[in-house]
């Protein structure tokens, strides 16, 4: 039940979260379709930029399918559900590329979570956010508090996770969360994303590194990946390579 589709054309990527008649709600293989394509995705050069959106016009993605999760005993719910949608959410708050969210509707529970995924997100006037997760009895467990609380105000994250309260878009964009309300997300993440293959693509995938390492997302990875693309290519990585191979000492000059 439902899929998510991926379509590339120009140099910019949609992926698309195509479960209209559940209103784009994330089922488990949903999550591993969406691991697949940007494990692709970011191995394709051609490719500068990438948007995710939702089928329709109603919803961005209402969360986490519930037939999906609610039979899991305690045990596979947390192993499988939790850390496996974590891990993919995560691979996607770390892409390498420029990730955009189209937010053709609203975003609930696990929608919102994985709309803070991304480096922008464009939504549609009727779009709304919701954490609805306490009134099932479970919580936000996508890294949803503690992601959205870099995003937002941590007030409002509370009104929403504790009182199911709603945010909608234009207020969104007033707290920054939102980068642009418009009659057309779609078209106008496409408009943002073009723009991106103007820009030089190491640099911005090196700017995006340290914009993650500042925000302490995959902050680990994100200085170690500036660290060995600094090396790389050096003189001094070459020797060392090459004395390894000829079984001899390095002789390291440190001139580039």
């Amino acid at each position: 039940m439902g899929a998510v589709q991926c379509q590339t054309a120009d140099g910019v990527a949609e992926l698309t979260l195509d479960n209209p008649g559940k209103l784009n709600s994330m089922t488990f293989e949903m999550i591993r379709s969406l691991a697949a394509h940007l494990e692709l995705l970011e191995e394709n050069d051609s490719v500068r930029a990438v948007i995710l959106t939702g089928k329709g016009d109603r919803a961005f993605c209402s969360g986490a399918n519930i037939d999906d999760w609610s039979p899991l005993d305690t045990r596979r719910f947390a192993r499988i559900w939790v850390r496996e949608g974590n891990r993919v959410f995560n691979r996607l708050a770390g892409f390498a590329k420029p990730t955009i969210a189209a937010m053709n509707g609203f975003a609930l529970g696990g929608g919102l979570e994985l709309s803070a995924t991304c480096d922008m997100r464009v939504a549609a006037p009727n779009a709304f956010l919701a954490l609805p997760e306490t009134g099932l009895g479970v919580a936000p467990c996508w890294s949803g508090t503690q992601r959205l609380s870099r995003l937002l105000p941590i007030p409002v994250v509370r009104e929403m996770a504790l009182f199911g309260r709603r945010v909608t878009a234009e207020r969104a964009c007033r707290l920054g969360y939102i980068a642009e309300v418009s009659d057309d997300p779609l078209g106008a993440a496409r408009e943002i994303a073009h723009s991106v293959k103007s820009k030089s693509p190491m640099a911005t995938e090196a700017v995006k590194y340290m914009i993650s390492a500042a925000a302490n997302e995959d902050c680990a990875g994100s200085i170690d990946a500036l660290a060995g693309g600094m090396l790389a290519d050096s003189p001094d990585k070459r020797e060392g390579v090459e004395a390894f191979k000829e079984k001899r000492p390095p002789k390291f000059d440190g001139v580039r």
